[in-house]
This record gives structure tokens, C-alpha cells and sequence, in this order.
């Protein structure tokens, strides 16, 4: 691949893609990382991704990518930024598009294919040390997320069909990093219309039995489309 210069001419380089995978996992906020068999940064931890190659876009590649190393699929990712720095890359000019998702890490069964010897999930707070520029663009993403923690989709992609208010608070307190006011969260969240209360309670030792509830798909799709926010 070529770009122009500003003297005209054309300088090759190579496009590139990167996924930073999210997920909550025994109550912390984790990055889906695979180990480097392969030069350069033999041995080293980095965000699944590749090359892209010259017939597919970018997102088919992030996909293929996420696939081909951690057995990872059938997952909406959204793109987040553009990484480009001359010397980000010891074997040349790679410039690469970064993707970015929330997922629940019980729906896959990683597997290290193509490439990477093992996939694992890291807490972000712990996080070893990262090939490439790939701490930057975790950074980056973590602050994307926590940016974006307002909109009202996040439930979808962590929580069960049915989940209780606290499972649904604690989540959006692991991604910020920080506690919410029980009762304030609960009742923004109610006023949206976007939680539907079932006749399903669940009781944990001698608590109170909780409401189980489940996501109106339609109207939190509606709100998404509107730009709402959740101003927690």
C-alpha cells in the first residue's frame, strides 16, 4: 500500500488493525490479551490483531483477526481510533485502525490459534507489560468506554437475559471505577423505560428477594438512536 508525501511522492506502508476486548470478570474490569510467538516482541503480551489484507476492509480483518487468534467471533465491534506514529512498528511504516467491544467473557471459550501461543483475560489495573504502542491504545479504549459508560447499552453485552438492579449497578461502578448512589442509578435507570420488571425474584441469603429484570431491547435501541445519555 502507498500514501502521498508532501514532496509527491509515494511512500509504502502497511495497514494494520488492533481489538481491545472488554469484560467484566469476578467483579473487575479485564483486556483480552494474546502472547507473541513471533518477532518482534517474541514472548510479549498484545491485543489480538494483523495485517490486513489487500482484498477485505478493515473491519472484515478485525474480525478475521479476533478469530484467527483467540477463537473469538460473531461480535460487534466499534471502531475507535487511528494509531500512526512513524516508529510504533520495528519492521516499518504500520498504521493501524483500532477496534473495540464489551463483552461477556462467558460466551467464548478462548482458544490461542494463529500465531499466538495463549489468550488470556487481564485485569487493566494489572495489566504486563505490552508489545508494541498496544498500553496507549488500551489506555485510549478504557477511556472511550468509560467516556461512553452513559449510553444505554451497556447492559446488553455484560449481563444475563434476566439480572438483578445491584448486577446492573455494579457493572457500570467496575468500568468507572468508582461507587453510584443506589438509590439515584436506580431511579434514572427506571425513568428511562428501559428495564421491564419480571415476576422472577431472587434471594441471596437472608436479603431481601430482588426483582429480576430484563432490557426492552426496542427502547433502549430507540434512545441509542436519539443520542441519550444516562448522566450519572
Amino acid at each position: 500500500m502507498a500514501i502521498p508525501s508532501h514532496n509527491g511522492r509515494f511512500s509504502a506502508y502497511i495497514a494494520a488493525v488492533d481489538v481491545v476486548l472488554f469484560t467484566i470478570q469476578g467483579g473487575t474490569l479485564k483486556v483480552l490479551l494474546v502472547k507473541r510467538h513471533q518477532p518482534p516482541y517474541r514472548g510479549a503480551w498484545a491485543l489480538p490483531g494483523g495485517m490486513v489484507g489487500e482484498e477485505e476492509s478493515v473491519d472484515k480483518a478485525a474480525l478475521r483477526e479476533l478469530q484467527e487468534k483467540t477463537n473469538v467471533d460473531h461480535i460487534y465491534l466499534e471502531q475507535l481510533y487511528t494509531f500512526g506514529e512513524p516508529h510504533r512498528d520495528p519492521r516499518g511504516r504500520v498504521i493501524t485502525v483500532a477496534y473495540y467491544a464489551l463483552v461477556n467473557w462467558q460466551q467464548f471459550r478462548l482458544t490461542a490459534r494463529h500465531r499466538a501461543a495463549e489468550a488470556n483475560w487481564f485485569a487493566v489495573k494489572r495489566l504486563p507489560a505490552l508489545a508494541f504502542d498496544h498500553a496507549r491504545i488500551v489506555e485510549y479504549a478504557l477511556e472511550r468506554l468509560r467516556s461512553k459508560i452513559n449510553y444505554t447499552t451497556v447492559g446488553f453485552q455484560l449481563l444475563p437475559r434476566q439480572f438483578t438492579l445491584t448486577e446492573l449497578q455494579r457493572s457500570y461502578e467496575v468500568i468507572l471505577g468508582q461507587g453510584l448512589d443506589k438509590r439515584n442509578f436506580r431511579r434514572k435507570m427506571l425513568q428511562l423505560g428501559i428495564l421491564k420488571g419480571t415476576r422472577d425474584f431472587t434471594a441471596t441469603g437472608r436479603q431481601r428477594p430482588a426483582r429480576l429484570y430484563t432490557f426492552a431491547e426496542p427502547k433502549v435501541v430507540k434512545l441509542q438512536e436519539k443520542g441519550i445519555i444516562v448522566p450519572f
